[in-house]
């Protein structure tokens, strides 16, 4: 099938044209949370932007095979080759199995990402699932000369690597600036060079999680991970690597070499990074007391936000921006974004009461007609969703429009606004109407009351008392309500 998605391939620096290896099949890894404590800001931005990814691909009628990891025990931290397994930690500190951490913070991911919309994965494995593979790509760089064992722990040797291949095609580093920025860690003295990074490490007696392999009783290195299982699950070269621009150097750097290192292959052929978020131009961290849960955004609980924010305001603010774009948060920049929110949500509503004419005005048809056709252009330039709400944005100026009769649109138009509003909205963007238990419930009886109070005031207009007519329409917009006369009778919403 012919593409015409184009998707900004962070190893080479450019857009490229969207190819799939063996289309319609796609194999998408993205990697997901390391699951020690409630996911937080930081942890939706990949979330929705591969969803996103996601839903689009399945739109264009590709068959997608979308595999996100989740992080459990075993580990050290990130790029460290010695300290403690943070799980693990933190079941040492509350008397609990490091297991039972583990699955604790995953359910509150798995509930985070549902209140976000997230799509659940085609394939979510977890790291202490897939054991034997790690060890099994362990064996295979060692093999191939690009790894050494010392006193238990194999490490993949750097220069012997660079030598055949290079090391920092990715981060756009040379290996002579990875060895001087590379940090002075305890145990350096292991590896033949201080930037060789651990393929397996040897568990000291304190490591609660640890397992038999052919050099030690211990543990897999961070970077295993995702080479070992994006290749079970989608062959040794797939189409899309996803995740934070912060993995760009060292894990996904790392997890190239790996490939290359055994078995001579690239292992991916476009690499996708989201850009960070930040907080008042700050990084979002513990350390910076600026770290905000996702479950604090919802329910306002924290001392830097003004109000709860909804799950669907944090989606559309996320999405507001480019997904390779900074995205800085404010309590300003998410009141914007509830309020853009609500001015789209709204205009879909308003759909619903909108009377076909025999014909459309120019403008209105003008609008309408190339309406889906810019979304998809959008959307085709490297998932440009801030264009998408741009567009969405216009067509809710026609209709509201519409709604106060300065407008007028034919069947045909208005079926084809619908489903495009539905379409990009709902289905691509993800967005949704957050709605309680027993809402279409509560929604119709306050709406059958609202329609008695306005027929109240329709009678005391008709009884040409003005004084009672004024006071019921003051009264309902000091509630919130905006009440509009026109001539084929009034119109009337509820600004949340």
């Amino acid at each position: 099938m012919e593409s015409k998605l184009v998707i900004y391939n962070t190893l080479t620096r450019q857009k490229e044209r969207f190819e799939p290896i063996n289309a319609p099949h796609v194999g998408m890894y993205v990697c997901g949370p390391t699951v020690y404590g409630d996911p937080h800001l930081g942890h939706a931005r990949p979330a929705i932007t591969f969803d996103l990814v996601f839903r689009y691909l399945k739109h264009l009628g590709y068959k997608v095979r979308y595999v996100r990891n989740i992080t459990d025990v075993g580990h050290l931290e990130h790029d460290a080759d010695e300290g403690e397994d943070k799980i693990a930690k933190k079941a040492r500190l509350e008397q609990l199995e490091p297991m039972e951490i583990a699955q604790y913070y995953t359910n509150r991911y798995h509930q985070a990402m549902d209140a976000l919309n997230v799509l659940p994965p085609s394939i979510e494995p977890h790291a202490t699932g897939h054991i034997i593979e790690q060890q099994q790509l362990v064996e295979q760089i060692i093999k191939n000369g690009f790894a050494y064992e010392s006193n238990g722990s194999i490490y993949f040797d750097i220069e012997a690597y660079n030598k055949k291949f290079h090391y920092g095609i990715l981060s756009g580093r040379s290996l002579e600036n990875i060895k001087d920025e590379s940090r002075e860690l305890a145990g350096v003295g292991e590896k033949h060079n201080q930037a060789d990074f651990a393929l397996w490490k040897k568990a000291a007696p304190e490591h609660i999680m640890r397992w038999p392999s052919p050099w030690s009783d211990g543990f897999p290195g961070w970077h295993c991970e995702c080479t070992a299982m994006g290749r079970k699950y989608l062959g040794e070269t797939f189409d899309i690597h996803g995740g934070g621009m912060d993995l760009i150097f060292p894990h996904h750097e790392c997890e190239i070499a790996q490939a290359y290192a055994s078995n001579g292959k690239p292992a991916v052929k476009y690499w996708m990074h989201n850009n960070m978020l930040t907080i008042n131009g700050q990084k979002m961290g513990k350390s910076y007391n600026n770290f905000i849960t996702l479950e604090q955004f919802f329910t306002g609980d924290h001392s830097l936000l003004e109000k709860a924010y909804s799950a669907m305001t944090i989606r559309f603010f996320v999405l507001s921006a480019h997904y390779r774009g900074t995205v800085d948060f404010s309590n300003e920049a998410l009141q914007a974004a509830e309020k853009g929110l609500e001015k789209l949500l709204n205009a879909i509503s308003d759909l619903e009461r909108i009377q076909a004419s025999d014909k459309c005005d120019a403008e209105t048809e003008k609008i309408v007609k190339s309406l889906r056709q810019k979304c998809y252009d959008a959307m085709n330039d490297d998932f440009a969703t801030p264009q998408v709400i741009s567009c969405l944005f216009e067509a809710c100026t026609v209709i509201n429009k519409l709604v106060d009769h300065k407008a007028t649109i034919c069947a045909d138009c208005l079926k084809e606004l619908s489903e495009t509003m539905h379409l990009f909205a709902f289905d691509i963007l993800g967005l949704k109407e957050e709605k309680g238990d027993n809402s279409s419930a509560r929604e119709e009886a306050f709406g059958k009351v609202v329609d008695m109070v306005l027929d109240l005031r329709a009678k005391a207009k008709a009884d040409k008392d003005w004084a009672t007519s004024d006071k019921i329409r003051d009264e309902l917009a000091a509630a919130g309500f905006e009440v509009k006369d026109t001539k084929d009778g009034v119109t009337w919403r509820l600004n949340k």
